[in-house]
């Protein structure tokens, strides 16, 4: 990593509160915690937010919030991401093969049709050099509601903070999942925008 982390006695008593419910977890303290635990009052903020964004009473099914996570992690090439997030998916009953087909999601089978729409809005909300237009949001507005649709932005965008400072840093995965190093290495990416348009199944409409 391009910057080290510190003994866990020298962080605030309550960033350790938050490592310990990581080692109850995760099994381990978590490497991208020890890092946002150098500016702890942004640390736990993060914390907070992450946690309201995995709630229990979440709009957003299990599944389909981790399905998003990993493939923005995919995305910006977060290998803790994909590894961490790969894990949870497995946790909430997702297949090997499900996991493995996010790269090519839109040809899949595997996916739904409310899967297909989120994941659409995930890869225009990450790439840069893409946006989300009107045809987009209307599709996604046939399956999520104003409240549902705030919550599943705010999931990408978090994603998209928390792959994205890992990626910098060089945050290396933990070996939470056995797939992650196969789900980020060798795979080509998403095509275009325009090669999209253009492979769109009926089940995106």
């Amino acid at each position: 990593m391009h910057v080290p982390t510190k003994p866990i006695s020298d962080y605030p008593w309550f960033i350790r509160l938050f490592f310990w419910k990581q080692r109850r977890r995760y099994g381990k303290v978590l490497e991208p915690g020890m890092l946002w635990g150098r500016s702890p009052w942004v640390f736990a903020a993060l914390a907070l937010l992450y946690g309201a964004l995995d709630r229990k009473r979440s709009p957003l099914s299990p599944v389909l919030r981790s399905l998003l996570t990993v493939r923005v992690s995919q995305i910006n090439h977060c290998e803790f991401c994909v590894d961490i997030n790969s894990a949870t998916l497995e946790k909430r009953g997702v297949s090997d093969e499900k996991i493995e087909a996010l790269w090519t999601w839109r040809t899949s089978p595997m996916f739904d049709p409310i899967e297909r729409v989120a994941l659409e809005y995930a890869e225009a909300v990450t790439h840069s050099e893409q946006s989300v237009d009107d045809a987009l949001m209307a599709r996604i507005k046939k399956h999520f509601d104003d409240d549902a649709l705030v919550e599943l932005t705010g999931l990408i965008a978090f994603q998209n903070l928390s792959s994205k400072f890992n990626a910098a840093l060089n945050v290396p995965p933990q070996g939470f999942c056995h797939l992650a190093a196969h789900a980020i290495s060798g795979t080509q990416e998403q095509p275009s925008t325009g090669a999209r348009q253009q492979e769109r199944t009926p089940t995106d409409q």
